[in-house]
Parts: structure tokens; C-alpha cells; sequence
């Protein structure tokens, strides 16, 4: 039997559970009724919060996706060049799906599904990363290289897919491809990686840019 809670904490605790089923499954995959058996309360109280699935899904979704990252530890901790910075913004991207993997789930069903809280994903999650990558190609990259425009958008979108398919071998794989990979490691080579792609070859990589937790 269930324990008595007040409302606020009750609405808290459907919210954390129907987060990780959603994150598991998707909406479609998971009823109110499995919600409510994770919490172990009926159907009614459960109602008595979230008219509908509908609902509670979106507040599951806004509440994940407006989880924004803070990066001043990047710039402070870092060295100064956009390598640095980049590496260190990335270590903490990482941590943060390392440890909550289900807001890189949550985030990929929203995809998938459509929803307009993908928007707030991206503002509050990857926007930083496009924001200084834009920046610092714009600094870099030659003014009279052809297509510059579309290089410096398409380049910010190929880090941002490095990176989330990165955390889905690292996190979201039943067999862990990347299981001997140190995550300073890996967050340095993708930005290696990155950077040779976009023409920067004679960037380094300091250690100032590891960041502890």
C-alpha cells in the first residue's frame, strides 16, 4: 500500500516515474495504468493531477528539456582557445547524460514523435554548443571560403550529431561499444575529430580543458 503524500510531493513522484517509463518506452508504449502501478496509487489519484496521458507527458517533456546546462565552468576552468573551451563543454555534456541517461531518451522520443518540446531541448541543450561553434568557424575559417555560410551551419549540426550518437553507444546500448574509453577521452577526441573535418589541423588540445565533477 501506498505511502500518504501531499499533493505537491504526489504530483512529484508520478512526474519522476511516468519520466522514466516515457523515457523507456515512448507514449504510446506506456499506459496510466502502468504509471500508476510504478507509483502505487490508482488510476483515480493519478487523474486527480494529469487530466489526461497527454498531459502528463508534456509536462514530462518540459520539464526535462528546460534542464539547461551551464558552461561557465567550461570558460573558467578551461584554457582560452576554442578548442579548450569546446573540449571542456563537451566533458560536461557528458557528464550530465552520464548521469541521467534519461534525458538523452526522453529527448530522442520527442524526436521521433514530433513534439514541439524538441525545440526546447535544443534551446536549453545543444543551442551553447551551435552558438560557439558558429562563433569560433566564423573566427577561423577563411572569408572568402566558398559556401561559408552553409559550412559553419553544417558544421555546428555535425558536432551536435557526433556527440548524441557518442552518448548513445556510451549510454543507451546494451553492449557498450565505448566501455574502455575514458569520457575526458572520448570528449577530447570528438573534438579532435571535429576540428580536423572542419579544416582545423594544428589545434591542441590542452589538459586545462578536463573538467572534474
Amino acid at each position: 500500500m501506498s505511502t500518504r503524500l501531499p499533493g505537491p510531493q504526489r504530483r512529484d513522484s508520478i512526474v519522476q516515474a511516468a519520466s522514466r517509463l516515457f523515457a523507456d518506452k515512448g507514449f504510446h508504449g506506456v499506459s496510466i495504468d502502468d504509471i500508476a502501478r510504478e507509483v502505487d496509487v490508482s488510476p483515480a489519484i493519478l487523474y486527480r493531477h494529469f487530466a489526461s496521458k497527454q498531459e502528463l507527458y508534456d509536462t514530462v517533456l518540459l520539464e526535462l528539456a528546460c534542464q539547461r546546462e551551464s558552461y561557465v565552468e567550461a570558460v573558467t576552468n578551461s584554457g582560452t582557445s576554442f578548442e579548450d573551451v569546446l573540449a571542456g563543454m563537451t566533458r560536461i555534456y557528458i557528464d550530465s547524460i552520464k548521469q541521467n541517461p534519461d534525458l538523452l531518451r526522453i529527448e530522442l522520443q520527442s524526436l521521433l514523435e514530433g513534439s514541439s518540446a524538441t525545440r526546447d531541448f535544443f534551446d536549453n541543450r545543444w543551442k551553447s554548443f551551435a552558438d560557439y561553434i558558429e562563433f569560433g568557424l566564423n573566427e577561423r575559417l577563411p572569408y572568402d571560403l566558398q559556401n561559408r555560410e552553409i559550412t559553419i551551419l553544417s558544421a555546428s549540426l555535425m558536432f551536435q550529431g557526433m556527440v548524441r550518437e557518442a552518448l548513445i553507444q556510451k549510454f543507451l546500448q546494451p553492449h557498450d561499444r565505448l566501455e574502455d574509453v575514458d569520457l575526458d577521452e572520448l570528449s577530447h577526441e570528438l573534438v579532435r575529430l571535429f576540428l580536423r573535418a572542419v579544416g582545423i589541423n594544428k589545434s591542441r588540445i590542452s589538459r586545462k580543458a578536463v573538467i572534474t565533477a
